[in-house]
């Protein structure tokens, strides 16, 4: 099945110092590229793999699990981690829940972590009736594009597949119970105006990690996908000032970059 354009993995080699980053549920690398882009161009190796079932049509998403997903960037991890003296996972959705659950596993492997309106849980009545319900509803309305900047859209999908949500729901909880391993530097970067992830979501991971250096920023601008958004910049800035205070000569080395 072919990728939908702009939704294709991103690899950029680099110096010693990489950076995973991880996409959120029904989304695709391209709501992380700009991003992506912005640490290659400062010399860093970086790896924006695309989760299995994602990136082409809801279909394909119906078939995969969160064990799915979490093998794959625990796999982009392992080959940072070969290749590269430190490395970060930043994550933005359920793909900071993803992060989280690698930093849990990993340890001090992981350098630190930087997180954008993190989830961790599915909310509302529906939650509860995923389990019966997605045996005699096959899909519901989809979430991708909650971004305040006009003129700009995610490439994400426009149904959500409900035995993939059930599986999100899952392994929110089994995160959550991971949280306390989570030791790292992080910095956690929110939407107060968020469709898509309440704010107690970030509340509740802030309040359940063990990690001592943490720092909380606000993006007044944006919606949920805040890396597209009014605020993309900022969070760009300040992942970068979080990896140059944490690991040594940054930015020296210039590399080659590859899509696909």
């Amino acid at each position: 099945m072919p990728v939908l354009p702009g939704a294709e993995p991103y690899r950029h080699e680099g110096g010693e110092v990489g950076v995973l980053l991880c996409h959120g549920f029904t989304g695709s690398p391209q709501s992380l590229r700009p991003w992506a882009e912005y640490l290659a161009e400062r010399g860093l190796t970086v790896s924006l793999p695309l989760l299995p079932g994602h990136g082409t049509r809801w279909e394909d998403m119906q078939v995969t699990t969160w064990e799915d997903w979490y093998a794959e960037v625990d796999r982009a991890l392992e080959e940072l981690l070969a290749q590269c003296r430190t490395v970060f996972v930043f994550g933005l959705s359920m793909g900071g829940a993803l992060s989280l659950r690698l930093a849990a596993k990993h340890g001090d492997r992981i350098a630190g972590l930087v997180v954008v309106n993190p989830a961790n849980k599915v909310h509302g009545l529906s939650a509860y009736a995923l389990p019966v319900a997605r045996h005699l509803v096959r899909t519901t309305k989809g979430l991708a594009s909650d971004i305040a900047k006009e003129g700009v859209a995610e490439v994400g999908y426009d149904r959500v597949p409900l035995h993939a949500a059930h599986s999100v729901r899952k392994f929110f909880r089994i995160v959550d119970k991971e949280l306390p391993q989570v030791t790292q530097p992080m910095v956690l970067l929110r939407s107060p105006q968020d469709h898509v992830v309440p704010p107690a979501d970030s509340a509740r991971i802030l309040s359940r990690v063990s990690s001592t250096d943490v720092t909380e920023i606000v993006l007044e601008q944006s919606y949920h996908v805040a890396t597209l958004d009014h605020d993309a910049e900022r969070i760009f800035e300040e992942s970068w000032a979080f990896i140059g205070r944490l690991a040594t000569g940054v930015g020296t080395a210039k590399g080659s970059t590859s899509g696909g």
